[in-house]
């Protein structure tokens, strides 16, 4: 066949956890997204904190909004998942195969991670962007996908590419500490087994769930300021934000958010619903790598009945 098997196999398992652990999480990920957002003195704040904005969302009765956006998360996410997935495995299988050797380093699991995140955010950019402004937008108020985009130059569908490409560093640090630890994990399963393996060990649903929960908590602590940044920018503009265009500009580069913040809140401002980042972020890693280890095998041998079938049609064809 003309394509990696192994790497479509991983890529498609991938892109249906995070399907799956983002409609679940979605509220949280709504709610987590307007306080982030948020960069205004102390005393002029409407969200003490993200229970506010839940509060706010059933207060006004608009308790559906917080699934705004919805569509376009699940499509950004499982494009991305697919992309970042099939090119982790396709990069680190090259790798193995130029080296020669049996087992990859950690420094060369993080630059492959990082090469395969870059490539995703390239891609998926825009439907991030889109996806930030409606979350954040005002509850009810939330515009569709196109209208969105088209809101503005296509240059601002780009809106935090940079710190977007820097966040890459988040789940290379996250899926190598994962790939790590699940390694030692199986390699001690083997040790004890040391039959001959028919097909790969798999990790039981409560252990992926804590690796990926254990790995996400450090990723998430270590690049936070950035992800604050990140939202600020992609943020809808409030209408009070409308009425100064200048500010509203500043803030939407790197330099900008980051004056804003530390203007407004300090230094604890970028560490701001990071309880709330590590709550929805350490679950939705932690559902999404357990859904892909217990359903990677199933999407193995469906990849397996695909390839046979894609390889005996041809020879249908020439007997009929």
């Amino acid at each position: 066949m003309g394509f990696d098997l192994e790497s479509l196999s991983e890529a498609a398992s991938g892109a249906v956890g995070a399907l799956v652990s983002t409609t679940i999480l979605y509220p949280l990920d709504t709610c987590k997204s307007k306080y982030q957002a948020e960069v205004r003195a102390h005393h002029h704040q409407k969200y003490r904190s993200i229970s506010d904005v839940l509060w706010e969302a059933i207060s006004t009765h608009q308790v559906l909004s917080l699934y705004q956006g919805l569509g376009t998360k699940n499509l950004q996410s499982f494009i991305s998942q697919f992309i970042y997935f099939y090119g982790y495995s396709f990069f680190k299988r090259l790798y193995l195969e130029k080296s020669g050797r049996k087992t990859i380093g950690t420094r060369a699991n993080l630059l492959i991670a990082a090469a395969a995140g870059a490539c995703t955010v390239i891609i998926i950019q825009p439907l991030d962007t889109a996806s930030s402004r409606m979350q954040t937008s005002e509850f009810g108020k939330s515009r569709g996908l196109w209208k969105t985009l088209s809101e503005g130059t296509w240059s601002e569908a780009f809106d935090g590419l940079g710190i977007s490409l820097l966040l890459t560093s988040n789940p290379s640090i996250q899926y190598t500490a994962f790939d790590q630890l699940k390694q030692r994990l199986l390699k001690a399963r083997l040790k004890r087994k040391r039959g001959p393996g028919s097909s790969p060990e798999a990790l039981s649903a409560f252990s992926a769930f804590m690796l990926g929960a254990v790995s996400k908590c450090i990723a998430t602590f270590l690049t936070y300021p950035a992800i604050r940044c990140k939202v600020t920018i992609q943020a809808a503009e409030s209408e009070e934000e409308k009425t100064d265009a200048a500010q509203s500009k500043d803030q939407k580069s790197i330099s900008g958010a980051v004056y804003a913040i530390w203007k407004r809140e300090g230094l604890l401002g970028f560490y701001k619903g990071i309880a709330a980042q590590i709550l929805k972020t350490v679950l939705g890693s932690a559902l999404h790598l357990m859904i892909k280890e217990k359903i990677s095998k199933t999407t193995w041998v469906l990849m397996l009945a695909l390839r046979r079938f894609l390889l005996m049609t041809p020879t249908r064809l020439k007997g009929v």
